[in-house]
């Protein structure tokens, strides 16, 4: 038995504790915004918070997994707000795959920095990998989101 603290309610799981948290939210909890992209925590498709700070699920055990557990599904606040509008303003989504996690780590690097520089986005989102290749949108609607904050 796991159990698990997500988006504010404790979750009892029969699982294996050795399975992988992304698949426990995707497949035990029904929580399918996180996404599996490679499985070795290089792309930032299954990024979730855990205590507010960005994590890979994909290579945390289920069984290792404490403290609060956020997923795209209920993340929310001033800085998640501005970081969702920024991204539907700006229409940065394309094929929208990756887009959970880089919205999920850009909420993370502007909880720590509301006025990054290019250079702060580009060393913060490094390893989301976005495969249509919107990096120059993703950038645009994180400066956005910081000049709302």
């Amino acid at each position: 038995m796991v159990t698990l603290n997500v988006n504010g309610r404790s979750v009892d799981l029969d699982i294996d504790p050795k399975m992988p948290l992304l698949w426990a939210l995707r497949d035990f909890i029904g929580l399918t915004g996180t996404k599996y992209g490679c499985g070795r925590a290089l792309c930032g498709a299954c990024t979730v918070h855990i205590d507010g700070e960005a994590a890979r699920s994909c290579s945390i055990m289920a069984g290792d997994a404490k403290g609060q557990i956020t997923t795209i599904e209920a993340v929310s606040g001033k800085v998640a707000d501005a970081v969702k509008a920024a991204w539907q303003r700006l229409n940065v989504v394309q094929c929208g795959y990756c887009q959970s996690g880089q919205i999920m780590a850009a909420i993370t690097l502007l909880s720590s920095n509301n006025k990054p520089s290019d250079q702060d986005i580009d060393l913060s989102m490094e390893g989301n990998i976005c495969r249509c290749g919107t990096y120059v949108r993703i950038r645009a609607a994180i400066h956005e989101a910081a000049s709302k904050l």
